[in-house]
């Protein structure tokens, strides 16, 4: 952390650092001044400059203490007049040497591995991409390079026709969720800011209370709101693959170089420790995609270790810094399902335990964007498709890493995690709590039925009491250090408190009303869930899903309207 330095907008404003604009090239058709907020087709460029579209009357909501101690800024500054212009979107308040627009990005899409234009408008892919999302600032905060977007902040050409905003419970949610990774030890873009409109409303249809609908059953008026996300960079691996579609196609006559230098900035801004720019940049590709393959396989292990649902993890929404990336129709699995999906677009490709061939479907789809910069035939070429064939293993190391640790194992045991697997399955366990008590290392299982739905059978009371008995003298036989040092180590991987939906609910549900108070509540336990806190704070927020949550619209499900 670093003792806040930054005291108002004007010493903001001075770290600023224009890496993607100056190094990348414009869309030619763009106009000048960023009013550019209707759909077209965007044939050629890396960005599109676009002039936020600002929130009536912005109030400030929350901002992430922890986020702000760590670029230096002091707290004060979200609630500085000029900061808070700038960050519901209105760039008019902009003083040098910062610009009054910013930009927007065009990216393609592929579906679990399958290339799709139908998304798009036109029907060509050059009318997909950043449809409500601005990135505004880029800057160095000691020493570490920062992209800062705007969510929700108006449309612009990849709008789709859509309005450009996001509504107060969409924008609760991504500022919790990421708060909440960081503080899991997920890689994660950042939460920075938050301001909601006191007057400006939009209607987005979702459910009734107490629905249990598949899909929404109402329009629903809501405050509209933006919220600032962070990031290194916001390249995907969707970005990577539109300049390889357009070097495919030859979309016109600059595509192949607009590869090469998306790329070139990718390794700049994402990868400057872990690729060798001395080197030709051909081996620069290489090692480029040997250190997204260790990053993404570690992300996907990590979002099973924490119970995290992408529920939509196109190669669009994969982030190619190996980071999660668009907290839209995400979830947290509550009772163990590897099906878990709680997205109802979603489908069972991107469901739980999916996530694994999910993300190797992506990585497959970032080495077939980057093969384009090796000469066919090559050694490089070689080097590539053989990095890309061990994505499957590498990821199934990581994903044993990660279980072994959850159990406290030192070994590699997978016969012994698939038996508890079914039992868990079998039993209706909640995730969270079971691992958590688990790390207790229980000599009973009585001590561990507080995480189970339902009453078992004594036959299922049997199986668990024999695989409690092996699992604790493996534990024991593997570590010499006594229990008390082994139940540490694994409560600094079994977090404490998760996120349950139907307890976010009431938060955002109170705030469309003026009431942050649950949110702030919820943002402080959500920074600590490896940690005890008070008693308080665990009867409420520490139990099992209340049994009128498990089908409910909005709450077990939801649409992806926001």
């Amino acid at each position: 952390m670093t003792t806040p330095t930054i005291n108002d907008f004007k010493d903001f404003v001075q770290l600023i650092d224009y890496s993607l604009m100056n190094n990348l090239n414009t869309d030619p058709h763009a106009t000048a001044d960023g009013f550019d907020h209707g759909p077209r087709q965007v044939f050629s460029g890396h960005y599109v400059p676009v002039a936020p579209t600002p929130i009536e009357n912005p109030e400030y909501i929350i901002h992430s203490k922890t986020f702000f101690k760590e670029l230096g800024l002091n707290d004060e500054l979200a609630f500085d007049p000029t900061f808070q212009k700038i960050f519901s979107g209105d760039l008019s308040a902009a003083p040098p040497p910062m610009h009054k627009f910013g930009w927007a990005t065009g990216y393609a899409l592929s579906i679990y591995g399958t290339e799709y234009t139908a998304q798009c408008p036109f029907g060509t892919g050059n009318g997909y991409g950043d449809g409500r999302a601005i990135s505004i600032f880029e800057g160095k905060f000691n020493n570490q390079h920062w992209e800062m977007q705007l969510k929700g902040s108006g449309p612009t050409p990849y709008c789709r026709g859509a309005d450009g905003r996001a509504v107060l419970r969409s924008s609760i949610r991504e500022f919790l969720a990421q708060e909440f990774m960081q503080a899991l030890a997920v890689p994660t873009s950042r939460s920075l800011c938050l301001y909601a409109s006191k007057s400006e409303i939009v209607a987005r249809p979702w459910y009734l209370e107490g629905s249990s609908s598949n899909d929404p059953d109402i329009m629903l008026d809501n405050p509209v709101a933006i919220t600032t996300r962070v990031a290194p960079s916001f390249l995907r691996v969707g970005q990577l693959e539109l300049f390889n579609r357009r070097t495919r196609d030859q979309a016109h006559p600059k595509a192949f170089q607009e590869l090469k230098m998306i790329v070139t900035h990718l390794i700049k801004s994402e990868y400057i420790d872990e690729v060798n720019q001395g080197l030709p940049f051909e081996k620069q590709i290489i090692q480029l995609s040997q250190a997204f393959q260790g990053r993404l396989t570690s992300l996907i292990a990590n979002w099973l270790r924490v119970g995290y649902c992408q529920g939509n993890f196109n190669s669009d929404n994969c982030a190619a810094g190996g980071f999660t990336l668009d907290y839209g129709p995400f979830g947290f699995c509550e009772t163990f399902d590897p099906a878990f999906q709680p997205w109802t677009g979603g489908g069972r490709h991107y469901s739980f335990f999916n996530q694994l061939k999910a993300g190797e479907l992506n990585y497959d789809k970032f080495c077939s964007a980057i093969s384009p910069l090796l000469k066919e035939g090559s050694s490089e070429q070689v080097e590539l498709d053989q990095i890309r064939q061990r994505f499957e293993t590498a990821m199934q190391a990581e994903f044993e890493k990660v279980w072994s640790a959850k159990l406290g194992l030192i070994s590699s045991q997978p016969k012994f995690f698939q038996s508890l697997i079914f039992l868990m399955i079998e039993t209706n366990v909640d995730y969270t709590i079971f691992f958590r008590e688990l790390s207790n290392i229980p000599e009973n299982l009585k001590a561990l039925k507080g995480s189970f739905y339902s009453e078992i059978s004594e036959e299922l009371n049997k199986k668990w009491q024999t695989w409690l008995k092996e699992w604790r003298a493996i534990v024991l036989s593997e570590n010499s250090e006594g229990v008390s040092v082994i139940s540490a180590r694994m409560k600094k991987v079994n977090p404490k408190y998760t996120w349950r939906e139907w307890l976010i609910v009431p938060a955002y549900q109170e705030a469309t009303r003026g009431d942050y108070s649950l949110v702030k509540e919820l943002q402080e336990v959500l920074s600590h869930p490896y940690d005890e806190q008070s008693k308080d704070i665990e009867t409420k927020y520490y139990r099992l899903r209340p049994k009128e949550f498990f089908k409910a619209g909005g709450v077990s499900h939801y649409s992806c309207s926001s």
